[in-house]
């Protein structure tokens, strides 16, 4: 492809060469450049592609995108191309040289603190039981229509995005589900990609060691629906105090659900126990009647069905709510001319979705005792869960929480994590999750300073990650539950920058087994 087309819709400063010259490749990593490529030297957070260019050079790039030509060797190459901010063009960048995938994959995001990988894999795992090819793009593995390819960040790199969605237009998938972390919005890592439709999950704390500030953080996620088209949908959460603010300046068709208010996709749950949830779900829908009807104009509709699925806790209401509502305008938009979506048939396939690994997964033991894996780790996700299995205890056993903080992310969130973890738990066991580059007892200590003396009397702390699960399944009686939260899917603990294998679900097995 010539440079000239991959450069399309980006506004250039300087150019020195041909833009005539045949790119073969496209990299922000000078590690992974070849002979061909084009280098784009984005200055990141972490480092500045500028000081690698050379390298890029020395590994066969042929022309430069950046956005100072100061000390490049414009001989060595073909081209060099200058531009105000690398960062918010390279995924434009991305989309051109990777033939605009999302053009013709139909592409949903979801964003928000928790439920979005929950949210994205149930749409992907709902959609192939609909017939439909699909991929997902999430923190636990992007999928390509039932096959798993690994993956180390929620929103990978422009590059490594649009070569995973041009591979799911090469192999036929019509749609693709994908969590879209602020990160990802600021960082510009979803640049020329066109949106089908976005979902707003929630806000609480998390990431303010990135973002600074609270309001930041919520302004991120907030992009996310300014930037989507007229003609796409966007879903939010009517619950969530921020979910009407995300949607203030979208141009996109605007959608609301709810547990506990008047919005166009509600649910009330009806009978919940530890294997899962009835539920009374409505959606008010706007459908086209006949000619001989009001003119053709629009009326509203209402569809009522109750529903048997395998999930626990409203949040999962609410999560399964999204899915429902994201399910409906897809099909309303794209399913073969129908004016409107099958919604009896959407929902005889959600009852048949399974929890998202890593999600509020339990693990019974012989003896009576139940275990709940999930990956909290934010205060509001603790509260959420611990909540949902005290609903369903209501006092007949004992909830104990095995919980830690990760290392080198915001340190304000410890001491809260603690606090909320004691306040709805009998017993805690403060532990290690991922240190990372920290001393687990320093991150711990952290945690101990946000409780009272009266929360400390039901606390104890154990570094050692296995030693602590294991204790608490040596705590627990018949009819007890016990939470091991803040890893969920993970299978690998980081310590002192080494990755080490680590799976809740296998050590609270073993320890089950003793």
């Amino acid at each position: 492809m010539k440079l000239s087309e991959i450069l399309k819709g980006v506004a250039t400063d300087k150019v020195v060469g041909s833009l005539d010259t045949e790119i073969t490749g496209v990299q922000i990593d000078s590690r992974q450049v070849q002979a061909g490529d084009l280098f784009i030297a984005v200055r990141g957070s972490q480092t500045d592609g500028h000081q690698y260019v050379a390298k890029a050079i020395e590994s066969g790039a042929v022309a430069i995108l950046c956005e100072d030509m100061e000390g490049i060797d414009t001989a060595a190459l073909q081209a060099v191309v200058s531009t105000t901010n690398t960062e918010q063009v390279v995924g434009q960048c991305a989309t051109n040289f990777y033939g605009n995938p999302t053009s013709r994959v139909r592409l949903v995001g979801v964003t928000g603190t928790n439920g979005k990988t929950t949210i994205a894999t149930l749409l992907y795992t709902l959609f192939r039981r609909l017939g439909y090819k699909c991929g997902l793009c999430s923190t636990v593995c992007n999928y390509i229509d039932g096959v798993a390819y690994p993956t180390e960040q929620t929103t990978p790199d422009p590059i490594t995005l649009n070569r995973l969605l041009a591979r799911m237009d090469e192999d036929g998938c019509e749609f693709a589900f994908m969590e879209v972390s602020s990160h990802a919005v600021v960082q510009n890592r979803i640049g020329g990609l066109t949106f089908m439709g976005g979902i707003f999950t929630n806000l609480t704390r998390d990431h303010l060691d990135y973002h600074g500030t609270f309001e930041a953080y919520r302004d991120a996620k907030k992009l996310f629906f300014d930037r989507l088209p007229a003609e796409a949908f966007a879903i939010t959460n009517a619950d969530d105090k921020n979910g009407l603010f995300m949607l203030q300046n979208t141009e996109a068709e605007q959608v609301t659900y709810s547990t506990r208010q008047y919005a166009q996709f509600t649910a009330r749950i009806v009978e919940e126990s530890f294997e899962g949830m009835l539920l009374d779900m409505r959606s008010e829908y706007k459908d086209k009647v006949t000619v001989y009807d009001f003119l053709n104009e629009s009326i509203n509709r209402v569809y009522a069905e109750q529903v048997s699925v395998p999930f626990i806790g409203r949040f999962n209401v609410s999560n399964l709510l999204a899915v429902y509502a994201a399910a409906v305008m897809i099909e309303q938009r794209c399913s073969g001319g129908r004016a409107d979506a099958d919604h009896h048939q959407i929902l005889v396939e959600m009852s048949g979705l399974r929890p998202v690994n890593g999600r509020f997964e339990t693990i019974r033991s012989p003896k009576g005792v139940t275990a709940i894996v999930d990956y909290a780790h934010t205060p509001d996700a603790l509260v959420n869960v611990l909540t949902t299995i005290n609903e369903i205890l209501q006092h007949r056993g004992q909830c104990i929480t095995v919980c830690g903080c990760g290392g080198n992310r915001d340190r304000g969130k410890r001491p809260i994590m603690a606090s909320v973890a004691a306040d709805n738990s009998d017993r805690l066991i403060i532990t290690s999750d991922n240190p990372r580059n920290e001393e687990p007892q320093a991150i711990i200590d952290d945690m101990l300073a946000g409780l009272n003396p009266g929360q400390m009397s039901k606390v104890i702390s154990i570094a050692d990650r296995r030693e602590a699960i294991r204790a608490a399944v040596m705590m627990a009686r018949p009819g007890d539950v016990i939470l091991i939260a803040g890893k969920g899917h993970e299978d690998y603990q980081i310590v002192k920058g080494v990755k080490h294998h680590f799976d809740d679900h296998e050590v609270v097995a073993e320890a089950f087994a003793l």
